[in-house]
């Protein structure tokens, strides 16, 4: 569905937006792609109206980290321990990956999010094979009509020689995709580094990596401080004794950081994103650091991380942080004394959405409903059997809703899911070609 003027009526509005609450019931005037009006009743003519009674309106979800490439291995590794998944599919089954696999993964990988009321997703690429295997990344990105960051990284072949201890400088294809196919920062898929930092790089190339992303323009996601043994390398006090922690880097996971190191990120403006049900499935990789992270100011974002390995869909992220860290500190974990005693379901919401959308450097276009910001829209019906009745609609979409209670998910004012249905894709052809690709990709032959 396409209309360049789209009325969104009478719904529940969850606007997000600082300093300015949630009308009970209200309109959303869309028109070239943004919100240009919101009010408790809109008159406008000729306009495609969207019948929202009954329906909670809010900004979609924003995913700060997903291996969107391994869509098609999805719960492969959720039952095993980290080391099939780290020691054995990355070096071993990335390499096996044909640039169709990787098309096929990341265009149902993004479909999927947006079925579960994902907007804007920062696609994790470690999987730079070859520039065909690059380019096909991006355009399954496109093809689904997601807003996306488009996390460029590493290869899997020889992935020892790149991920550990690595001196081989990022991939220099990234500044054939910065000067071509993802040249504007306008655009609806954007380029980002996907980076290793001081736990894989050696010294001297993780500098050198960091300065190209910044040389290119362009923001840089890095993992940190995911097992003990990372930890230990204390990565983020070695960015800070060299002045290069700023406000472009997203740091992933954080679990076993140092405890000063959380007051560098916060100094330095530096965002977290926490794959929260994967890392609760991950054996060894650390206590969540919500405490620690919140202590010091830094309201994470949320992510799906890696379908191989667990839930991939923003209510499970939302659901598991509240009911984590309420555990965590009723049950008296915690050692830090400034961490907040009671996390909400408002706080988990504008993790998914506002965090999200800082983390992505996209806070001035998404992330709330304005006047003015992107329309990137879902509705969520509350007339479903396990919503209904609806008392409060932030606490419903935290702890009661799940992927197909989403009626509609529009970005960027097109709408791309409609009463419970994605629309434009052949959704019977793309599951065959899922289970082909899984079948190659697991396969012996």
């Amino acid at each position: 569905m396409s209309a360049d003027r789209l009325l969104i009526r009478g719904g529940r509005l969850i606007t997000l937006a600082d300093g300015q609450g949630d009308p009970p019931v209200g309109d959303v005037l869309v028109e070239g792609g943004k919100i240009v009006e919101i009010a408790p009743n809109i008159e406008a003519a000729d306009v495609e109206v969207i019948d929202a009674a009954h329906m909670i309106v809010m900004p979609g979800f924003v995913d700060t980290h997903r291996h969107t490439w391994q869509t098609c291995v999805k719960y492969q590794f959720a039952d095993t321990t980290p080391d099939k998944y780290f020691g054995g599919f990355l070096p071993e089954r990335g390499p096996r990956y044909r640039p169709e696999d990787v098309y096929i993964a990341n265009l149902l990988g993004a479909l999927n999010g947006i079925d579960g009321g994902v907007t804007t997703l920062l696609d994790w690429s470690q999987i730079q094979n070859t520039p065909d295997h690059t380019d096909q990344a991006i355009q399954g990105l496109m093809d689904s009509g997601i807003r996306a960051i488009f996390g460029h990284s590493i290869p899997t072949i020889d992935w020892a020689s790149w991920a550990i201890d690595s001196q081989r400088i990022h991939p220099s294809d990234i500044r054939r995709v910065r000067e071509t196919t993802l040249s504007s920062d306008d655009s609806l898929v954007t380029l980002a580094m996907a980076g290793r930092g001081p736990e894989m790089a050696a010294d001297g190339t993780w500098q050198a990596d960091l300065a190209l992303a910044r040389e290119l323009g362009i923001r840089s996601s890095i993992h940190m401080g995911a097992f003990p043994f990372n930890g230990e390398k204390g990565a983020i006090s070695k960015m800070h004794s060299e002045g290069l922690l700023g406000d472009d880097l997203t740091f992933i996971h954080c679990c076993c950081c140092h405890d000063d190191e959380f007051k560098m990120m916060a100094d330095h403006g530096v965002t977290a994103s926490l794959g929260v049900n994967v890392e609760q499935n991950c054996i060894g990789i650390g206590d969540l650091p919500f405490d620690r992270l919140l202590a010091v100011g830094i309201e994470p974002s949320l992510s799906g991380d890696s379908e191989p390995l667990g839930a991939s869909d923003m209510f499970t992220q939302m659901r598991q942080a509240v009911a984590y860290y309420r555990s965590w500190i009723g049950g008296g974990h915690s050692r830090v004394k400034d961490a907040p005693g009671f996390l909400s379901s408002r706080d988990a919401l504008r993790f998914a959405t506002l965090r999200g959308a800082e983390a992505n450097g996209l806070a001035h276009k998404i992330g709330t409903l304005e006047v003015g910001k992107a329309a990137d829209i879902i509705l969520i019906r509350m007339t479903d059997i396990n919503l209904v009745p609806t008392s409060d609609p932030v606490a419903a979409v935290v702890y009661g809703a799940h992927p197909a209670n989403v009626d509609t998910v529009m970005v960027q004012g097109r709408v791309l899911k409609r009463h419970g249905k994605l629309l434009g894709h052949d959704l019977q052809k793309l599951r065959e070609l899922a289970y082909a690709s899984q079948k190659y990709v697991l396969g012996d032959d």
